[in-house]
């Protein structure tokens, strides 16, 4: 049985782990592995058809705990309790609610103190108590609250026995029906960077230059106080591993592709060339985005944008990227004459960003008529139980297309001719090494 302890607003834990109400789901996941044996049978839940307007949840039916994550942030906006009978809880270090302990409604105000008077909802048969940041529903049978129009004192329990509670739920503010994700709290940090918002540099003829990120971590204040500190990195097709490890530090792990799928589609010559060298994927999970390095120039040709929709195959190892580019539309805007306009319009712009579905593209973009079939799967399982997505590309961009017709990710690549070879970190070991020997 799990014993936690309760900080009404911000979070429910103990002295190894917490969850904290803001911390993105993938956060919440990692604390769940670090617990394998303590807790069990954990089920995700979500929604395929609807994953923006309908609620992320992480169910510990074992323990009688439930998290609720927005949607759209992905950061953790309720924990509810719904079995009490399965955790031990406290606040401020006393036993609330344990085997010994029955969470009543004396109990609650002995704990928790006077609060505003209770709501009734005769619907669902329950008495709910409000605490800033903190509820607590009691089940009372409907003969007991005929006399409730003068508040809680009027409920007359039979043979004295007050009700327990059935179900607690932590948020943030005072109302727990309006209530949202707090921003991602300073504890969760973790010295990692995170993404606030990147916009795709193109250029007037339709080609990609690279990314301009608005970036968020953990700094420090005059006091010595942690706080959250903004900055902003452009990231540019050309840029060496170390110029990119310069702007945003070092990825979250380096991955060598030697294994490409799409080399079947190469000439037999570059087949060749390829198989003796690996590009190089920096992994910055984090930010939501992927960058790869030509193997032969050491120089980036390629962005990945994640979008981390449940339901993809990498579901949960990205945060969303929170992109946004314009493309111009292939079908412009007719006048009332019925013939095109020479100057665009906004019309004739179509907006993109992580939460644009493709249905919306398609119709002003003249995309590859017939998508490449993208089934992911890892090396030592070959089970996908997502299924495939659909791969459309456009001038230099590929979207990536679920079946609900979401973007899962965006790739810009280069088209510009390759740089010269630059001399890796290994080459410049290697000529310090040979100084140091002469």
């Amino acid at each position: 049985m799990l014993d936690l302890e309760i900080l009404p607003e911000n979070s429910l834990g103990c002295d190894a782990w917490e969850f904290v109400l803001g911390m993105h789901f993938s956060q919440a996941i990692a604390i769940i592995q670090s617990q394998v044996g303590i807790i069990k049978g954990v089920q995700v839940l979500y929604s395929d058809t609807n994953p923006l307007g309908v609620d992320i949840i992480i169910n510990l039916p074992q323990d009688g705990v439930r998290l609720i994550f927005d949607p759209v942030v992905q950061r953790l906006k309720t924990i509810e309790v719904f079995n009490m009978k399965l955790v031990k809880l406290r606040y401020g270090g006393v036993y609330f609610n344990s085997p010994e302990v029955l969470p009543s409604i004396e109990q609650i105000e002995h704990s928790f103190g006077a609060t505003h008077p209770g709501v009734y909802d005769a619907a669902k048969q329950l008495f709910a108590l409000h605490f800033r940041g903190l509820s607590f529903y009691f089940p009372v049978d409907s003969k007991l609250h005929s006399g409730y129009a003068h508040g809680l004192g009027s409920l007359v329990f039979l043979n004295g026995a007050s009700p327990v509670v059935s179900k607690m739920s932590l948020y943030a503010g005072s109302n727990v029906a309006e209530n949202r994700a707090p921003s991602l709290p300073l504890t969760c940090y973790h010295r990692q960077m995170y993404l606030e918002s990147a916009s795709v540099l193109r250029t007037s003829f339709g080609h990609t230059k690279g990314l301009k990120l608005k970036l968020f971590t953990e700094g420090s204040g005059r006091a010595l106080e942690p706080r959250r500190q903004c900055f902003t990195r452009e990231l540019l097709f050309g840029d060496s591993c170390e110029d990119v490890a310069t702007s945003l530090g070092a990825p979250n792990r380096i991955f060598f592709k030697s294994e490409d799928k799409m080399k079947i589609h190469s000439s037999s010559v570059n087949r060749q060339a390829q198989s003796k060298r690996s590009d190089i994927f920096f992994n910055y999970f984090t930010l939501g985005i992927d960058v790869l390095f030509d193997a032969r120039t050491q120089t980036c040709k390629k962005f990945i944008l994640h979008t981390n929709y449940p339901g993809h195959f990498n579901f949960n190892m990205y945060h969303r990227c929170e992109f946004q580019f314009l493309l111009q539309a292939d079908h412009p805007s007719m006048s009332d004459s019925g013939h095109a306009l020479v100057t665009p319009t906004k019309q004739d712009h179509v907006n993109i960003t992580a939460y644009t579905k493709w249905d919306e593209i398609s119709g002003s973009l003249a995309t590859s008529e017939r998508p490449v079939v993208l089934h992911r799967a890892s090396s030592t399982n070959t089970a996908n139980p997502f299924g495939s997505t659909f791969c459309y590309g456009y001038q230099d961009l590929i979207f990536e297309v679920m079946p609900n017709s979401h973007i899962a990710s965006v790739t810009l690549y280069n088209t510009a001719p390759p740089r010269q070879p630059a001399q890796s970190w290994q080459q410049h070991k290697m000529q310090d090494i040979r100084l140091t020997v002469a």
